[in-house]
């Protein structure tokens, strides 16, 4: 199965579950659960917009690091840049926050609500280039789902 299947197929699945759930916690942690059991990420979450800061929410793997700053790492970027942050290998990201030495490469998508950045949904893999236009695509439309 290519990815774009697997995320056609996942696409309703998340829409039937989150469908009538109004607590946020509650979507995003089902949310990262089904990403994360479908494609084995290596770490599969969210990080809420809280005052200033990004806080850790609802993920799958490995402890995480729990606040980050605007503007700081792949996280703090998308937030601050208001868009999806693909990075092919971490280690070439200037100001990356180093979680995990397994994780190789990433993925930022930034979840709005009233056109505001309320948190972002961060994916990383232990393979480097793993993520690409069609994450990008289907992680979009996953978020708007929240």
């Amino acid at each position: 199965m290519t990815k774009a299947e697997n995320y056609q197929l996942l696409l309703p699945q998340i829409e039937a579950l989150l469908a009538g759930e109004t607590d946020m916690i509650a979507k995003m942690a089902n949310v990262a659960a089904m990403l994360h059991q479908s494609f084995g990420f290596w770490w599969t979450g969210f990080y809420r917009v809280v005052g200033n800061e990004l806080v850790l929410g609802p993920f799958q793997g490995p402890v995480a690091c729990m606040h980050i700053s605007f503007g700081r790492g792949v996280c703090g970027t998308a937030w601050q840049r208001q868009e999806t942050v693909i990075v092919p290998y971490v280690h070439e990201f200037a100001g990356h926050i180093a979680c995990s030495s397994e994780s190789k490469s990433e993925i930022v998508v930034p979840v709005f609500s009233s056109g505001n950045v309320i948190a972002v949904l961060d994916i990383d893999s232990a393979a480097y280039n793993t993520f690409d236009d069609t994450d990008k695509q289907y992680l979009e439309q996953i978020v708007r789902l929240l």
